[in-house]
């Protein structure tokens, strides 16, 4: 299996990136939308892979950190999510946003993708919930869900409540405290 592809970049469409090793080979490497800027055209990188093999393709799916792959992984485990949904899911925000997402149950945040609707992002939780690891979700866990909670039932979409909340430092405050921060803050 190819789990790590270095070189120079040759072509990063958004959806695809163009590596040419070394070795003179050029793999093409889907990723997620939301993480392609950060492999500039030109320069060289070290990608993550997960190999895919079907019977009419052998892809690869690129990531920039192990953390990434590893909550991929989880995701193509679920019944009826694909590597290309899955990396759609990771689109929806980091590795811990998403897990602390599956551990609280959020089906709203996981049918915002294309391709997965309430049937699907219940099966998600079911099947990961509690199988992040909890390092990962404590991002959002608590606290920080209550205040994504509030903003949202004051009527701040959650993507933006999510990113008001993002850079908050939280120690020592109450949510009160930090609600008042984050509304200063929201769009």
């Amino acid at each position: 299996m190819i789990s790590l592809i270095q070189g120079k970049i040759l072509s990063n469409t958004g959806a695809e990136v163009v590596v040419l090793t070394a070795g003179g080979v050029g793999y093409k490497i889907f990723v997620s939308p939301a993480r392609s800027e950060g492999w500039k055209v030109g320069s060289e990188a070290q990608i993550l892979t997960y190999q895919v093999v079907r019977e009419d393709a052998l892809d690869l799916f690129g990531f920039a950190v192990e953390a990434e792959r590893s909550l991929f992984t989880k995701l193509i485990g679920v019944s009826g999510i694909g590597p290309k949904t899955a990396l759609r899911l990771m689109s929806l925000g980091t590795v811990e946003e998403i897990g602390a997402a599956i551990n609280r149950g959020d089906l709203v945040y996981l049918t915002k993708v294309s391709g997965i609707g309430g049937k699907t992002a219940e099966r998600i939780v079911v099947e990961l919930r509690g199988k992040i690891d909890k390092t990962t979700a404590l991002s959002e866990s608590g606290v920080l869900g209550d205040v994504i909670e509030g903003l949202v039932a004051l009527g701040y979409s959650a993507i933006d409540a999510r990113e008001a909340v993002k850079k908050l430092d939280i120690a020592g405050k109450t949510s009160e405290q930090i609600l008042r921060e984050a509304l200063q803050r929201v769009k």
